[in-house]
């Protein structure tokens, strides 16, 4: 059985794309929306891969913006797992741009992003295994 730090490590999250014309704004910059739909998706990817459950996005937290993300760029989005409660837990996304054709490469946005495990009644349930995992809260 694999500890916590395991569990949280095999669950990191890496996608690449490209920033294609048809998903920028009229500053060639990639859209604030697009940027959110893409980050909730690694964090849900995150989420799903680290407790292998049904889980649903209840919020997200903080995400700034600190750096345009410029059509003909490619990105990287990181999800990683920050928090894990009994039935909820927090994925920092990170999204990093790099230029094609150079070595460059910054963070350009970042945000905490919350999920809880459900049912099929859609009920939350327990993300961890309390016989394996005694504490009802865990912070890596």
């Amino acid at each position: 059985m694999p500890t916590l730090d395991e569990k949280i490590s095999r669950a990191e999250t890496r996608i690449f794309k490209a920033v294609f014309p048809n998903t920028t704004n009229h500053y060639d910059t990639l859209f604030g929306g697009t940027t959110l739909h893409l980050m909730d998706e690694v964090a849900f990817i995150t989420a799903t891969r680290f407790s292998r459950l049904k889980m649903v996005t209840v919020s997200s937290d903080k995400v700034d913006f600190t750096h345009p993300i410029p059509g003909g760029t490619l990105v990287e989005l990181i999800g990683r797992v920050e928090h894990v409660g009994r039935t909820s837990l927090k994925v920092r996304v990170e999204l990093f741009v790099e230029q094609m054709y150079s070595e460059d490469r910054h963070r350009a946005v970042s945000g905490l992003f919350t999920f809880v495990a459900i049912d099929e009644h859609k009920r939350p349930v327990r993300i961890l295994d309390p016989e394996i995992f005694p504490a009802t809260t865990v912070e890596p």
